[in-house]
């Protein structure tokens, strides 16, 4: 595993990476001339100076390239910064609008003297132009003298004489936005050597706020502090992005330094308060200072009612609290407090309150430091949570802040730490209505610390057993559901959730526990080849989690999973997909924390569908991404896909290092177990062609555990014929028919076609299952079609069908590398001739070697070779060996 040593962002003029559109429109217009003037405006860090430099870089060649650099302390000083060009003037003339005018031509002139080049003038930070020189400037352009490209800030503008000219059409203008995240992840790709996964590309985009200033500051503190790190080809973040690195800080310090001291006084009170009510602010540093601020766009303020403040970034929020002492810290506390009098502070305003008030190091009440540490766990802001939630020492309160610290840590990867403290208070609040989450967060602790379930379930009943007459707890439904649910089992688990949706008098907390029971009840049914009721099952949980959206347990991510394994199980991708994107567009502030379970089901979905390529572009940070952070136990899962992508795509050396981790993963989520083991053992097939892989599938095709589980079967199977083992083929056809679903129905369809041997068949029945979305089967179809085809003597229709194969590979993907579903076709037959040809070619010799070796033309040992393609169903050598016959 790489460490980040020696993997740092590249150098920050890089960063032009994402403008390239403004830079080609502005360039076009200077060498055209279809403008005298481009003004460039942008808010600071959001590039205009480096867009400025690329211009002049890029128009060197074909221009005179004079710079000029306004400043604030020139802005008071008429024609200060013309003065590299009106050097020869008199005191009198300097100050003359005509003469610095005239002074300015004669020295354009003499650059264009035996070239006749145009000379092309550069203004940054035109905002600070004083008003004389803007009109000289704005003189040179209507004359036709120079052509300029000013760059200014929106707030305050251009200087009057030059704003003139864009509103009479004598000048474009062109306004830079902050990098949106197709741009960033542009930046990323450029700057960063190796695969930047959405994650890590999300979390930067959100914390620069596409700000190419911050985020330039962003990825070199990451990357010194060790938090941006580069694991085995794929940069992830190990922690939250840091608010005090050195080069954030000088960013902040910058920006500060340009500022009137009402301003920063401003900055500083809404970065320590914010949210917080305009009102105050402008009580005590005026509503000028708030409007201009907002002018500025450094500040955002809500639509509610009070309006509130907020910086335009809460990481550059973090640094200038950063830059602020703590005494004087506790004097703007002070300020502050006086004018918020009455005002009851709600939400992250509330949250906020509390953090300021203990960096001053301020007492806090126990009720306001739970309060605040369960608002700060809702956001997902699990260092603050924790680092709260250890502070109550009230005992009436501290089994439940116990338990948001354990959320907290369970959220940041902590397990054994968050199951130690779950083990000291979940008793306690056996009877609080958050008693099932903690119950349930306590078992997955304990579960993903590497415990086994069996051994947490009996610590349980020791310590919550019923009376030998009793009727059963709460705590044992829960158990009994979850038993169930790691067995598979769905009789047993119809049961349970029937008398939990039966009882006569529900108890106030059975909510939670039936919401579980309906997920794992449908992940059962799916496993057995009833995805359809599954998927009822799993809506009717899901139509039960808005109650249970801030619960200790991760009810609305426990639920997810199962509802996307069902739509998978149906072949209803689209529909998987859009469940996944919906939580990700409501759950952003969790995705540190989930993304890697979210991506290792985007990346089974593509799997599922053949596209193996997007699916191991996702599935490998999928599993960096939970070797940090496996909230649902999927790291066993996710590392057999990902191993068997690499296996299937020949990245051996990916795939080698896969299996490692499938072998070392810690138990966990035995659920999907029986598929993980499948994959692994397809992919070891695919590195080794030994044969024990095919033979392990067989044998767990005939155990116990596949023969209840209709639809896992069914993979099972797919995964075996896939490796090109016909003899399943009429397995496929039995367990298709007692599965629900669109994909089990495509299943039985091209596995009866495939029997049947027939090309015209086949071949409608693969222009089936592509109208259907199942490409990938609709591709086999039309390769079994090429070869029967081929043996019935129908050369031409066989290369149609070959034609539509490579028409469905391309669909799939261009890395897609297919099995050895043709080669186990019995209708593919090698002539003598074809054999030795194909032999010689697999032991690397070139087709005029071949040629010489045989005594035969280079033009026939081509022609054996293409027929031979078409038959094997490959398309170069690379593909020869693994497609033969054995």
């Amino acid at each position: 595993m790489d460490s980040s040593n020696g993997h740092k962002p590249a150098p920050a003029h890089r960063l032009l990476t994402g403008r390239r559109e403004p830079l080609d429109r502005i360039c076009n217009i200077v060498r055209n001339r279809t403008s005298q003037a481009v003004f460039v405006m942008a808010g600071p860090g959001i590039g205009k100076s480096s867009l400025t430099e690329a211009i002049a870089e890029r128009l060197a060649g074909d221009m005179h390239i004079l710079q000029i650099h306004a400043s604030s302390a020139l802005t008071a000083v008429p024609f200060g910064v013309l003065t590299p060009y009106t050097a020869d003037l008199t005191a009198e003339e300097s100050v003359s609008p005509v003469a610095v005018l005239r002074s300015m031509w004669t020295y354009f002139e003499k650059l264009k003297t035996g070239t006749g080049s145009q000379v092309l003038l550069v203004v940054d930070d035109a905002h600070h132009l004083d008003d004389a020189s803007a009109g000289v400037v704005a003189d040179l352009i209507s004359a036709g003298w120079a052509t300029v490209v000013a760059a200014a800030r929106p707030r305050p503008g251009l200087p009057q004489p030059l704003d003139q000219l864009w509103y009479d059409g004598l000048a474009e203008r062109v306004d830079l936005r902050p990098l949106n995240r197709e741009q960033i992840e542009e930046v990323l790709a450029h700057v960063l050597d190796g695969t930047v996964p959405a994650a890590t590309v999300d979390s930067l985009w959100s914390a620069s706020g596409g700000n190419p200033r911050i985020l330039d500051a962003l990825l070199h503190d990451a990357a010194e502090a060790g938090i941006l790190s580069k694991r085995n080809g794929i940069w992830i973040l190990l922690g939250s992005l840091p608010a005090d690195g050195a080069r954030l800080t000088a960013v902040v310090a910058k920006d500060h330094l340009r500022r009137r001291p009402e301003e920063q006084e401003a900055l500083k009170l809404i970065a320590l308060a914010g949210p917080v009510g305009r009102k105050v602010i402008e009580d005590i540093c005026g509503a000028p200072v708030v409007r201009s601020l907002l002018d500025q766009q450094m500040v955002v303020e809500t639509s509610g009612v009070p309006a509130e403040l907020s910086m335009w970034n809460a990481l550059f929020a973090n640094a200038i609290r950063n830059t602020i002492s703590v005494s004087r810290s506790l004097q703007l506390q002070e300020r502050t407090r006086a004018h918020q009098d009455g005002i009851v502070l709600r939400g992250e305003g509330r949250l906020r309150s509390v953090e300021w008030a203990l960096e001053c190091g301020l007492r806090v009440p126990d009720a306001d430091l739970l309060e605040a540490a369960r608002e700060a766990l809702a956001r997902f802001r699990n260092d603050s949570a924790a680092s709260i939630a250890a502070r109550v020492q009230d005992p009436a309160m501290a089994p439940m802040a116990r338990a948001v610290h354990a959320r907290a840590l369970y959220n940041n990867g902590a397990y054994a730490d968050a199951a130690a403290l779950l083990d000291g208070c979940w008793l306690q609040l056996a009877d609080d209505p958050q008693g099932p989450a903690v119950l349930l967060l306590r078992v997955s602790a304990h579960q993903a610390a590497g415990h086994q379930l069996a051994a947490v379930a009996e610590d349980v009943r020791e310590h919550t057993g019923r009376s030998a007459d009793g009727p059963r707890t709460w705590q044992e439904e829960i158990l009994h559901l979850l038993q169930s649910g790691a067995e598979v089992d769905y009789r047993a688990l119809a049961a349970e959730v029937e008398t939990i949706r039966t009882r006569s008098s529900p108890e106030a907390d059975v909510e939670p526990i039936g919401a579980v029971g309906e997920a794992l009840l449908a992940h059962a049914l799916t496993a057995a080849g009833r995805p359809a009721e599954g998927l009822d099952a799993a809506l009717l949980a899901a139509s039960e989690l808005p109650p249970l959206e801030d619960s200790l347990f991760f009810f609305p991510e426990f639920v997810l999973g199962r509802l996307v394994i069902s739509y998978l199980a149906m072949g209803e991708w689209e529909s998987a997909e859009r469940e996944l994107d919906s939580y990700a567009a409501g759950h952003a502030t969790g995705a540190a924390t989930f993304d890697g379970s979210l991506q290792v089901l985007r990346g089974y979905s593509l799997l599922k569908q053949g596209r193996m390529e997007r699916a191991y572009q996702l599935l490998l940070p999928a599993v960096e991404a939970l070797r940090l952070n496996d909230p649902l136990q999927l790291f066993r899962f996710g590392s057999s896909l990902g191993f068997y992508v690499a296996a299937r795509l020949g990245d051996s050396a990916q795939a080698r290092r896969l299996e490692q981790d499938y072998k070392d993963a810690v138990a966990g989520g035995p659920a999907h177990d029986l598929l993980a083991g499948a994959y692994a053992a397809a992919a070891a097939e695919y590195l080794s062609r030994d044969g024990k892989g095919i033979a392990s599938l067989h044998t767990m095709m005939t155990a116990a555990e596949a023969s209840g589980r209709a639809g896992h079967l069914l993979e099972l199977l797919a995964v075996c014929w896939d490796l090109g083992d016909p003899s399943v083929i009429p397995m496929v056809q039995d367990a298709a028919r007692d599965v629900q679903g669109r994909w089990a129905a495509a299943m039985l369809t091209l596995a009866t076609s495939w029997e049947a041997a027939d090309g015209d068949a086949l071949m409608e029945t693969a222009a089936s299952l592509e109208a259907s979305g199942f490409v990938n089967l609709a591709r086999e179809a039309y390769a079994r079609a090429s070869s029967v085809l081929e043996h019935a003597g129908e050369r031409r229709r066989s290369r149609q069908a070959v034609a539509q194969r490579e028409r469905c590979d391309h669909e799939l993907g261009e890395r897609f590398r297919e099995g050895r579903f043709i080669a186990a076709a019995p209708a593919v037959h090698l002539t003598r001739r074809e054999q030795d040809i194909v032999e010689l070619a697999v032991q690397g010799l070139t087709d005029r070697e071949i040629a010489q070796k045989l005594m035969v033309s280079v033009r026939t040992v081509e022609g054996h070779l293409y027929r031979t393609y078409v038959k094997l169903g490959v398309r170069s050598r690379d593909e020869l060996e693994s497609a033969l016959p054995k």
